[in-house]
């Protein structure tokens, strides 16, 4: 079995990465899986200009839409020809267009779409967040009925080709099926790589990474850690009212040095991190702070949870899923600062290593999710 993956990028942001996993875990289990990645910026910075306009010029949401009126010719490769299964993933910024998405899914052979985000069945977003507007004819962040015209097309084009959807996590899984009727949407939780996420001795961690052994070390990790949906706010304000000298906030991602700390509070920075120096650091830290306002099924949270360290997140997408409240980890009220404190406190007085190893080892593993997969590949 030939199984072609489509995906913008191949370690740059949550849905590729997970989409990288997957495939190392198929080819593992014998799948011959290869992935096609988008290799020229030129048709992102395309996408853009065309978006500019329609958000009012305002740059806070120039990335917040995704048009897809530009894209690559996928399938016109000898990759594409070859392959008995597409399985697409984050295809967004210049990677599919509308086009070339309709070409796909008419191609006659077997389309599996996992869901990173909610993109694939609304209209230009990548999460509805608050919004309530069915069928995007009243959007948010573009002007005009160009987010309904694209909602429609590609709601015209699933109930003619009828690719099969995988959500991986319940929530979006859930979501999927409200919004695509009669649509196929399966469950299936991403992977993380038990090879390199796992518990390692904490002291050591520390020593090496020259983090105070003394201290309760507190980890926030995001690609872009100013980005507002991922809730710096909301932490800061949840540090306020924690006691601040036993504390010590371990912080990874860009930009990672521009947040404003509460006074009292030290902080390491350590900018962007690789893949391999990242189990390290979950391992250093006694827990993993996620206040994250929209998101699906974090890498993080179980790569955090697979190293042993407990986590802490709203209760938004499908993090209640990861986290069993109380149990492995705490899930606060949403958009709750307070009840974030709270939550840092409990996993602070409470012993929730082995917990959380254990529901990550039984809900992420690799050869599982491969299985899965493999089945609806041969159905």
């Amino acid at each position: 079995m030939n199984v072609l993956f489509i995906s913008t990028c191949e370690r740059s942001g949550g849905g590729a990465i997970a989409a990288r996993r997957i495939m190392d875990a198929l080819t593992r289990n014998g799948v011959e899986a290869k992935m096609m990645v988008r290799d020229r910026k030129l048709p992102k910075l395309l996408e853009r200009l065309a978006i500019l306009p329609r958000c009012g010029f305002r740059r806070s949401r120039l990335w917040q839409a995704d048009i897809a009126n530009v894209g690559i010719n996928i399938t016109g490769t000898e990759a594409f020809k070859k392959a008995d299964v597409i399985h697409l993933h984050w295809v967004n910024q210049g990677m599919v267009s509308l086009d070339e998405m309709g070409k796909i899914l008419s191609c006659g052979k077997r389309i599996v779409w996992t869901l990173h985000d909610e993109w694939p069945y609304l209209g230009v977003c990548h999460y509805r967040g608050e919004c309530q507007e069915k069928e995007c004819r009243k959007c948010p962040i573009l002007c005009g009925d160009l987010p309904y015209k694209i909602y429609r097309r590609k709601h015209e084009m699933y109930r003619r080709w009828h690719p099969i959807f995988v959500g991986c996590s319940q929530w979006i899984t859930e979501q999927a099926r409200l919004a695509m009727p009669g649509e196929r949407v399966e469950h299936i939780n991403n992977c993380i790589p038990s090879a390199l996420f796992h518990p390692i001795d904490m002291q050591q961690a520390r020593k090496d990474l020259a983090l105070p052994q003394d201290k309760r070390l507190l980890l926030f990790c995001s690609q872009k850690v100013t980005d507002e949906r991922k809730g710096i706010a909301f932490l800061t304000e949840a540090l306020q009212l924690l006691p601040k000298d036993d504390l010590h906030l371990l912080i990874v991602g860009r930009h990672s040095e521009q947040i404003p700390l509460p006074d009292g509070i030290r902080a390491t920075c350590f900018g962007s991190v690789d893949e391999q120096t990242m189990p390290k650091i979950y391992n250093a830290a006694d827990a993993f702070l996620t206040p994250s306002l929209q998101d699906n099924l974090p890498n993080t949270i179980a790569e955090a949870m697979s190293c042993g360290t407990p986590c802490v997140g709203f209760n938004v997408g499908g993090i209640p899923e990861m986290i069993d409240h109380m149990r492995n980890g705490y899930v606060a009220r949403y958009r709750d600062a307070s009840d974030l404190a709270e939550g840092i406190r409990f996993v602070l007085s409470h012993d929730l290593r082995d917990a959380a190893l254990a529901k990550a080892t039984k809900a992420f593993d690799e050869t599982h999710v491969a299985l899965e997969y493999i089945k609806i590949y041969r159905e």
